[in-house]
């Protein structure tokens, strides 16, 4: 038998981590992709939509906290960071209790920006989530609570507690 034919095969337990952990990826890949058709600005990479999200949830976070909230390390983060002061996306300001830290914040046009992604992203989900029939909506609201448990588990296990 084929791999994937076992694996299809298998009980829904034994196959239910893989499947999930697929379908997630294989959603916001596609999220991202479609986000991108027809953009007319420069497209930012994940990890830069991430710090900005992250700062926009968080004004005034330095960059240590970021790349721990992140879990990226954090010069990988300063040059994120420099990345987007230089496009106009975030500000770096002197800590005024330690000079020799960064405080983040965006920027007009950074506000902007997410904003819009926000925006179409919610469209996007919203459209094709809108096309399923009501039995698939409901089981789509009915898993949210365990999928944002399984988030909260992940990201406890990452050390962010």
């Amino acid at each position: 038998m084929e791999p994937e034919t076992a694996r299809r095969t298998a009980t829904g337990s034994e196959t239910l981590p893989e499947e999930l952990a697929d379908t997630l990826v294989r959603i916001q890949r596609l999220i991202r992709r479609r986000l991108r058709d027809g953009m007319t600005v420069p497209r930012l990479r994940g990890a830069e939509v991430e710090l900005l999200r992250l700062v926009e949830s968080r004004p005034g976070i330095g960059i240590s906290d970021a790349a721990r909230a992140l879990h990226l390390a954090s010069n990988s983060v300063s040059t994120l960071v420099n990345q987007l002061v230089r496009a106009g996306f975030l500000l770096r300001e002197t800590d005024p209790a330690d000079r020799r830290a960064a405080r983040l914040r965006l920027t007009e046009a950074a506000e902007k920006r997410l904003a819009d992604w926000q925006r179409r992203r919610a469209d996007l989900v919203g459209r094709h989530v809108s096309r399923l029939d009501e039995t698939d909506r409901e089981a789509l609201r009915a898993a949210l609570p365990a999928l944002h448990k399984l988030a909260a588990g992940l990201h406890e296990e990452a050390g962010d507690g």
